[in-house]
């Protein structure tokens, strides 16, 4: 039996080493995660990253993505901002999101230039589903809306008035 370990192929390791490193390898493993949704360039690379361990191949397989127009952050924020307002999260939130995805500040304020949402009235439909009537008087339920809004990214300036009786 240690004859048989013995005669196993020395090639076998670097070979897989190759393998993890192909140019061809990183752009199929780039284009099947883009195939599913859009992703932000900072959001690809730390995907990429995980499964290869070549930084400069990846950044270069990156960049012929963008020049080939399949990656895009611009178009990236715009669907973001779509998605997650319409899942009732409010601008402060969202561009805390997408800092933490590295887009730029032009790329977010683009796309919400693009997205042409009125804050306030996004507020209310938020406010009415989650608590429905509110009792100004009782303000124990006042200061959870508070809380639930903020946590939702939306400022006073948004909903204060809906709280006010």
């Amino acid at each position: 039996m240690p004859d048989t370990l013995d005669n196993q192929s020395p090639e076998a390791e670097p070979a897989d080493n190759a393998a993890a490193v192909d140019p061809v390898a990183v752009r199929f493993a780039a284009m099947n995660l883009l195939a599913r949704r859009e992703h932000s360039l900072g959001e690809l690379r730390v995907k990429l990253s995980r499964r290869f361990d070549d930084p400069d191949l990846i950044n270069c397989e990156l960049k012929r993505l963008v020049d080939e127009n399949l990656q895009s952050d611009e178009r990236y924020a715009e669907s973001f901002v779509r998605q997650r307002s319409s899942r009732g999260y409010g601008p402060q939130r969202l561009r805390q999101e997408m800092r933490e995805k590295d887009l730029s500040k032009d790329e977010v304020a683009a796309a919400f230039t693009a997205a042409d949402i009125n804050w306030s009235e996004l507020a209310e439909q938020v406010l009415r589903k989650k608590f429905g009537t509110i009792d100004h008087r009782d303000l124990k339920q006042l200061a959870r809306c508070q809380r639930f809004m903020h946590y939702r990214g939306f400022s006073r300036d948004h909903y204060q008035h809906l709280l006010e009786g």
